[in-house]
């Protein structure tokens, strides 16, 4: 009977669990390059009370065991790389990456971070940053005076200048692959970091080697489908309900035991 309790008290947190997930992922249904999570769960321990063909007293073997799992735990969250929708803006320096690929973020503690957020600004130096204004990776710098910004699919930041007809280049933007993106480690600020588990970052110029393309003037959206996470929060829900159901027909049991 106080088995029921515990397995029931594992359900409930992994309910809890879930639930956590796609609050986060409802909570940032609106940032630009999120990327949707999901929770892994597995069985715990199994009492084994008689083990799958043991022999019995006639000689014959038991066709099936007699084993009692012990409840479930979360193992995991896995992200969900896939991609989001664009969303146009005319700007000149909010870019998306159609495609594989993430930006090269140069943090401040000289690491570099990755990122599908392409809403970037210029600092007062003219360098291209983040929101939170981190460097591109390598760093690209535009002039204040520079009339017009274009980037072409290939990554190629081009501007001009009032007195000079011909465009000038500030140099060619680069992405990142991994060969697991879902080892990269979720930092914030719309940032990850390389792992073990996501193996060695592959550098090189959009629309090569499988890399995405840069769509100047878009931005990729959040892929969280909100119709789905409201669903998966009613099956979490349910699971959480029904797994206090379970505790509290237990907790009945005991006391029918206590009164006899």
């Amino acid at each position: 009977m106080m088995r029921a309790l515990y397995v029931a008290k594992t359900g409930m947190d992994s309910s809890q669990f879930n639930l956590d997930v796609i609050s986060n992922n409802l909570a940032n249904v609106n940032t630009i390059g999120f990327k949707r999570a999901r929770g892994v769960f597995e069985d715990l321990y199994y009492q084994t009370l008689r083990q799958p063909g043991a022999q019995l007293a006639d000689g014959s073997a038991t066709p099936t065991g007699l084993q009692i799992g012990t409840g479930a735990a979360a193992v995991a969250t896995v992200k969900n790389f896939a991609q989001g929708n664009a969303q146009q803006t005319g700007q000149s320096l909010d870019w998306q990456i159609d495609g594989d690929g993430f930006f090269r973020i140069q943090m401040p503690d000289g690491t570099i971070a990755y990122s599908r957020d392409g809403e970037f600004r210029r600092n007062n130096n003219g360098d291209i940053v983040t929101s939170d204004g981190y460097q591109l990776n390598p760093n690209i710098n535009i002039p204040s005076t520079a009339t017009q910004i274009t980037v072409s699919t290939a990554g190629v930041v081009q501007y001009f200048l009032p007195s000079n007809p011909s465009p000038q280049t500030a140099g060619t933007i680069q992405l990142t692959t991994f060969i697991n993106p879902q080892g990269l480690q979720s930092v914030g600020n719309n940032l990850y970091l390389q792992t073990a588990a996501s193996g060695d970052p592959q550098d090189g110029d959009p629309n090569t080697d499988s890399r995405g393309q840069i769509k100047q003037g878009f931005l990729e959206g959040s892929n969280v489908n909100v119709t789905e996470e409201l669903i998966n929060m009613i099956t979490a829900q349910r699971s959480f309900e029904m797994n206090s159901k379970a505790i509290t027909t237990a907790d009945q049991m005991l006391q029918k035991l206590t009164q006899l």
